[in-house]
């Protein structure tokens, strides 16, 4: 039976809610634009429409993929991030709020020497050599490629097959010379004979402990890569292991800049400050007031002495 778009809408809302689904409301109504191509701003001239029988069953299919807990973007292909379309898939963390955040910050830092307003670096920098550690989908870094001018990228990840949805992002923008690296965190930066040294090191790397994982939205949980969520007991490991090794790979006085989960702050400045190699470590808020970023830079080799 043939149903208007207003009457599908309301059976797609009462699913997802009785499924769980967080965003029910807005949900339903993204799959449809998804399904029939339409913006939001375009959903509303559709209400009055009568849908056939046959697109009634295409929604409803991704209706129980939602109602599953099969993230939105995963059934869509996409996120939106800083205003840019980034292709997305179960192979790589999806984009979040939060780390527009982070890039924002970096934007300013790199376009003006400030942050949040305030003068940061000592001498200012005309060019940044960028690398985006733990790159995922490459949001972070493509998106510096993308909306700054004096920036050269690279982005690393351990997965190739992280790397490869970071490649199709580098097409799908425009961006063709980005340089992407794959292995381990730093390792492949400190080579005898490739030993490569970076402006601002960038990176949004798994911090959740590992007893936390199970407790996590099954959304996260069952269908986002444990490789780019789990940070260990402490939720600390690939702070502790980029720290130990950022000082080699950072230019003088360069920069470097993490994402943190909200309780981390003490910890990530703790593990800064130990190694006696960096100055204005700083911490920032998101816009829900919470301590979200983590900025440091390196001291010159006298002031390490």
């Amino acid at each position: 039976m043939s149903l208007s778009v207003k009457e599908i809408l309301n059976i797609g809302r009462r699913h997802l809610e009785e499924s769980g689904v967080a965003d029910a409301a807005i949900d339903c109504k993204l799959l449809y634009c998804y399904l029939m191509n339409v913006t939001t701003a375009q959903l509303i001239l559709e209400y009055q429409k009568i849908l056939p029988d046959s697109l009634c069953d295409e929604y409803f299919k991704l209706l129980e993929l939602r109602g599953s807990g099969v993230p939105l973007q995963h059934i869509t292909g996409f996120q939106e991030f800083m205003g840019l379309n980034f292709m997305v898939n179960d192979k790589v963390l999806i984009p979040r709020q939060d780390t527009e955040t982070l890039v924002e910050d970096a934007m300013e830092l790199i376009q003006g020497n400030t942050l949040r307003g305030e003068a940061f670096l000592r001498k200012g920098k005309k060019d940044w050599e960028i690398l985006d550690l733990c790159c995922g989908s490459g949001a972070i870094g493509l998106s510096l490629a993308k909306l700054c001018r004096n920036v050269r990228v690279w982005c690393s990840d351990l997965s190739e097959d992280a790397l490869s949805v970071a490649k199709e992002n580098a097409a799908g923008l425009g961006l063709s010379k980005i340089t992407f690296q794959q292995g381990n965190l730093l390792e492949p930066f400190q080579k005898r004979f490739r030993h490569r040294k970076f402006d601002l090191i960038i990176s949004n790397p798994p911090y959740i402990k590992s007893s936390v994982i199970p407790t996590l939205q099954r959304e996260v949980r069952d269908h986002e890569p444990m490789m780019a969520l789990d940070g260990g007991e402490s939720g600390l490991d690939f702070y502790r292991e980029i720290i130990s090794r950022a000082a080699d790979c950072l230019k003088k006085e360069g920069v470097l800049m993490f994402e943190i989960g909200h309780d981390q702050r003490e910890d990530v400045c703790g593990l800064l400050e130990e190694t006696g190699k960096f100055f204005n470590i700083t911490s920032l808020q998101d816009l829900a007031k919470r301590d979200r970023i983590v900025v440091a830079v390196l001291k010159g080799k006298k002031e390490q002495q």
